[in-house]
Parts: structure tokens; C-alpha cells; sequence
């Protein structure tokens, strides 16, 4: 019997342990479904082959685009929020068999041979132990620790004044305003402003905020909004020059990007932004 496909945001029965160091959880859901906040001590791959993803963990928002997934260290607090009809197929992986130690959550390009030990490991039956299970379970773990990691992410500080600017800021993703005004916004001086920028984000000011707007493009598009739509929220003049700004930093168009069919790491990206409060499958 193969593994159940879940249509609710109900817990799944199975948990990972040393007899089945990777579970698969299925799930189809609708868009707007949320998984509440939670934690678990085993890691976890959440993927989505069809749809878009919100992941909420560390206190950081990550958008994840369809063909793409994110790791999930043990411990971690976690939700996920469809944004489009989507697609589940989350891995809860032993804590013995962590293939990627650390604290820190990352969108990784998933290859097609993790896609298909995916759909192989979707058609055994999770009651029974066998030979095949153990075999794909472990080629998994490899491919995930192989699997590259994909850096395109929107830092936001903890320094109140910046905060208050960068906050400001995604409020606002159209608006052209200089450093000078987003400064006073702040109560900040733009001297102090540029400086705190360089120091606890380790951009500047122009960098950060087409990153940012980088980061708002994902939901926007999720949403269905046309790419000329897109480009006027983010305040660029045309379509054309949005998709020129967006190949320039992810190496393709935003066609291309958000079709999910790219073939390498370097053709696809995913976009975090860090949310204001901390807060699965």
C-alpha cells in the first residue's frame, strides 16, 4: 500500500526512526492552508513539485518556488502556507541519519534523482520495513547532503533604527525614495543609516533593497498577477526592465525561474526574507 496522500493538515502517523531513518508525508493541499507552528527533534525536506510555498522557520520567511525545497534542521519552529494549490512531499529524517548538520535552514535545487527516489519512496508501503526502503532512504540522504544550496536570501537587522528603515521599505517596494528620506522615515541620519547597512547587513542601501524587492516578486507572482503587474508594484518603469534586474541576479528570466523547470543550480534560485517575529508538516 503506498503512502497515503493527505488532504488536510492533519499529523501523519509516521515518524522517522532507526528502522525507517527517512518517512515520506504527502500532502495536496488548496491555497491558504497553513500547517501551525511546530518543531519535531528529526530534519526535514519540505518539497513542493507543484505549487507555491511559504515557510516560516527561525524567525525567517522563506518563499520557495515549485521544483525547489527547503532543509529543515532538527528542532527547528516551522509553518508552511500554500500560496497556490500545491503538492507536498515532505522527508522527516532521523537525527541519526542527518545528512546536513547545522542550524541553519536553506533552499536547496532539488536534482532530478531526488525527485524520483521521492516518487519511488511514495509508492512503498510506510507500515512495512524493507531492503528497498532502507536502499532509497540512504541514496537520499546522499543526494540531499550533495545537493546545492542556494544563497539568494533578504537579511533584515535587529538595530532598531534600521529595522524601522527596512521595514519601511517593504511597506513600500515601489516608492524611489533616496537614502536621505528613508533615513528621516527612520530617525536616522543618512550617514548612520549607509553605515548601519554596510555593518549588520553587509550590503548597501541600493543592494538591499533591490533584494528585497527580489523577495516580494515571489508572493506577487504566486498570486497570478501578470509580470507588468509585478514590475509596477516594484516600482520599475516597464516589464522589461524588471526581467532585466531579475536575470541579472538570478542568471534567468522570471518566465523561466518560475516555471520550475530549470536544470542547474546556477538556473534557479530561492528567496527568503526574514520575518519580524519567530515562528511544517
Amino acid at each position: 500500500m503506498p503512502v497515503p496522500v493527505l488532504t488536510d493538515t492533519s499529523t501523519s502517523p509516521y515518524q522517522p526512526d532507526q528502522q525507517h531513518p527517512v518517512r515520506l508525508i504527502a500532502r495536496n493541499l488548496n491555497q491558504g492552508e497553513k500547517l501551525a507552528p511546530h518543531s519535531h527533534p528529526w530534519a526535514q525536506l519540505t518539497y513542493s513539485p507543484q505549487g507555491m510555498l511559504q515557510v516560516t522557520a527561525g524567525g525567517q520567511v522563506w518563499f520557495v518556488p515549485p521544483q525547489r525545497a527547503i532543509w529543515i534542521p532538527p528542532g527547528i519552529p516551522h509553518e508552511v502556507t500554500t500560496l497556490s494549490t500545491a503538492r507536498l512531499r515532505v522527508l522527516h529524517i532521523d537525527a541519526s541519519h542527518n545528512p546536513r548538520p547545522g542550524t541553519n535552514c536553506v533552499v536547496l535545487e532539488i536534482c532530478p534523482l531526488i525527485k524520483e527516489l521521492i516518487a519511488r519512496m511514495e509508492q512503498l508501503d510506510p507500515s512495512a520495513t524493507c531492503e528497498r526502503e532502507l536502499r532509497i532512504s540512504a541514496v537520499l540522504c546522499d543526494e540531499i547532503q550533495a545537493a546545492p544550496a542556494i544563497p539568494v536570501h533578504l537579511p533584515m537587522p535587529s538595530e532598531k533604527r534600521l529595522r524601522a528603515a527596512c521595514d519601511w521599505l517593504i511597506a513600500h517596494p515601489a516608492d524611489a525614495d533616496s537614502l536621505e528620506v528613508v533615513a528621516r522615515h527612520a530617525g536616522a541620519s543618512a550617514r548612520t543609516l549607509n553605515r548601519l547597512f554596510e555593518k549588520e547587513l553587509h550590503m548597501s542601501f541600493v543592494q538591499w533593497r533591490q533584494q528585497m524587492r527580489l523577495s516580494l516578486a515571489v508572493p506577487l507572482v504566486a498570486q497570478g498577477l501578470p509580470l507588468s503587474r509585478v514590475a509596477a508594484e516594484l516600482g520599475y518603469a516597464s516589464q522589461s526592465a524588471f526581467s532585466a534586474m531579475f536575470r541579472k541576479a538570478l542568471g534567468v528570466p522570471p518566465g523561466v525561474f518560475f516555471s520550475g523547470h530549470q536544470t542547474s543550480a546556477s538556473d534557479a534560485n530561492g528567496l527568503q526574507v526574514q520575518s519580524a517575529s519567530s515562528s511544517s508538516s
